[in-house]
């Protein structure tokens, strides 16, 4: 396989040159790293492994757009003129581990460690072995087959249950999708990829943009950021769950449906393949204004434990 043109020889393809993952056996306080798992805009995860050989996932943090490895070093450098917004981002990086850390949830992630080196710093995470519900939701494409709905209800009851949790701490997860909710091989979901630190980066002065997934993001991350609270994450649920019944193909984006809405209801696009019920849910958490969705993830909880949806006013769906 050969590298991209903007990476060094020894980087995997894609990688700016002047940005290269942290490489193979280098230790990191006692954690040796392995291999890069992913890389995002702001941040690198790899594989690693502690003092007694236990897999660890290792979050580095590295906006690219502000940050390159100085020559001959792992350590980073940032311009001038980027610096404070880079210190702000890392701030709120590490405020993300600190709260993560206090939570001790079986569908959250667990945090180990967090610290700072070569200019930056780095979250240590349990490793989880399964897959993301993305990659099933694609198995099940190829296949030609739906997912069910006992199912989908088992994962997200947990998955709720962790992500209420969550906003105890007064944290959200700002970037809840199909690809960070992974599956351990007993199907017991795991939150993943937290969102804080990205939206620390864009909230100085809003030059970098608010960082988002399109089809996933509620309308209100979309511009200032101002406004959100569990709400912002329900919409995200509920575009998740629409996600899973098509496949894993994400809906249209927020902004575009405050414009000219295709997105079809779930109750009319699914009748006759899931339960009245989920459909109504997964319309009421996808609704645009604010105080129109569900204003707390244990209202969800209840639906999908069984209980009946109590809709106040149903004339949003009657489309």
């Amino acid at each position: 396989m050969s590298s991209s043109p903007d990476s060094p020889p020894n980087s995997p393809p894609g990688c700016p040159a002047d940005c290269p993952p942290l490489p193979e056996g280098y230790q990191l306080y006692g954690y040796r790293i392995e291999r890069m798992l992913s890389r995002g805009g702001f941040s690198i995860a790899y594989m690693a492994s502690d003092s007694a050989g236990t897999p660890v996932v290792v979050k580095e943090y590295l906006p690219i757009q502000m940050a390159r490895r100085a020559a001959g070093s792992q350590a980073l450098i940032v311009s001038s003129a980027s610096q404070g917004k880079f210190n702000h981002g890392m701030r709120s990086f590490l405020e993300e581990a600190r709260l993560l850390a206090r939570i001790s949830h079986p569908n959250i992630v667990a945090v180990l460690d967090f610290s700072k080196a070569n200019n930056t710093s780095y979250i240590v995470m349990r490793y989880e072995d399964g897959r993301s519900l993305e990659e099933y939701l694609h198995r099940l494409r190829e296949s030609g087959r739906k997912i069910r709905e006992d199912l989908l209800r088992n994962v997200f009851v947990r998955l709720l249950s962790g992500l209420r949790e969550v906003h105890s701490q007064k944290l959200l997860h700002l970037d809840l999708k199909p690809a960070n909710i992974y599956l351990r091989k007993d199907g017991h979901p795991v939150l993943l990829d937290f969102g804080a630190a990205r939206w620390g980066l864009g909230s100085p002065d809003g030059s970098l943009g608010n960082i988002y997934t399109r089809g996933y993001a509620a309308p209100e991350q979309q511009g200032s950021g101002e406004g959100m609270g569990p709400w912002t994450d329900i919409y995200a649920i509920g575009a998740t769950l629409y996600a899973c019944l098509d496949t894993g193909q994400a809906p249209q984006a927020a902004d575009l449906r405050m414009n000219a809405d295709e997105v079809e209801p779930a109750q009319r696009r699914w009748a006759k393949a899931y339960s009245l019920q989920l459909l109504e849910l997964i319309d009421w958490c996808m609704q645009i204004p604010v105080r129109a969705r569900p204003q707390s993830v244990y209202a969800l909880q209840k639906v999908l434990n069984g209980e009946l949806l109590d809709l106040v006013d149903p004339a949003w769906f009657r489309k």
